[in-house]
C-alpha cells in the first residue's frame, strides 16, 4: 500500500525567493516599524531623563556622545526615515495614486532610496 499524498508541507528556503521590490519596501515597513515600536520606551526614558534636571540632562547628553550610541543611531534614522516614507507612500496608495504597476515600482524604489540617503546623510553628520 502506498500512501502518495501530494498535499505534503514543503520546504520554502527564504533565501532563495526573490521578491519583487514593493515587497521588499513592504517588508521594510513592517521591521521599521517593529524598531521603532520596540525603541520607544528607551527614547521616553531619555527624553524624561533629561528633563528632569540640568544634571540628568548633561548626563544625557554624555550618552550621547558616545561613539557606541551615534552608531546605533544610524539604523534608528534610518528606520524613521523608511517608516515615515514608506507611510507616505500607503497613504498616497490607499487615496488610489500610484496603484499602476510601474508607478508602484517607482515608488517603491524612491522610499528605499530615500531611507538609504537620509541614513547616510545621518551617518556623515553624527560620525
Amino acid at each position: 500500500m502506498s500512501n502518495n499524498n501530494n498535499q505534503r508541507p514543503v520546504f520554502l528556503n527564504l533565501f532563495l525567493i526573490r521578491l519583487p521590490v514593493t515587497g521588499v519596501a513592504s517588508i521594510a515597513h513592517r521591521i521599521s516599524g517593529a524598531i521603532l515600536l520596540l525603541l520607544v520606551p528607551l527614547l521616553l526614558y531619555g527624553l524624561q531623563l533629561s528633563l528632569r534636571g540640568p544634571e540628568d540632562f548633561a548626563r544625557v547628553t554624555g550618552w550621547l556622545d558616545q561613539t557606541w550610541v551615534r552608531l546605533a543611531a544610524i539604523p534608528v534614522v534610518w528606520a524613521l526615515a523608511h517608516h515615515f516614507f514608506a507611510g507616505i507612500r500607503f497613504l498616497l496608495m490607499d487615496l488610489d495614486c500610484g496603484l499602476n504597476v510601474n508607478t508602484a515600482r517607482v515608488s517603491a524604489w524612491l522610499v528605499l532610496a530615500a531611507g538609504a540617503v537620509t541614513a547616510l546623510v545621518a551617518a556623515g553628520c553624527l560620525l
